[in-house]
């Protein structure tokens, strides 16, 4: 039961309609000096709520999150020399 989340970053011209976004997912973090809402939405769905987000007068742009398509892994690892290697920035 791993429900794929997307993220949307919804750019608004007011502020004062940011609440209305709830019905289309979970509300995340809302931006009152850049005027930004970032919701979370199921992925299949995600094409689907962008377009009906867009319809609105009070949003100017929606973006999709990149975070889904990064890759987490990373390749290595510092060894333990350099990890406890504190004179190495003096």
């Amino acid at each position: 039961m791993d429900i794929r989340r997307q993220g949307l970053i919804v750019w608004l011209h007011s502020l004062k309609q940011a609440k209305m976004l709830r019905k289309f997912g979970n509300v995340h973090y809302v931006s009152k000096r850049l005027k930004y809402v970032v919701v979370y939405c199921n992925m299949e769905e995600a094409e689907s709520i962008m377009a009906k987000i867009r319809s609105y007068s009070f949003v100017k742009q929606v973006d999709l999150s990149y975070k889904p398509f990064l890759k987490m892994e990373f390749e290595s690892k510092l060894d333990k020399a350099k990890e406890y290697d504190y004179k190495a920035g003096i």
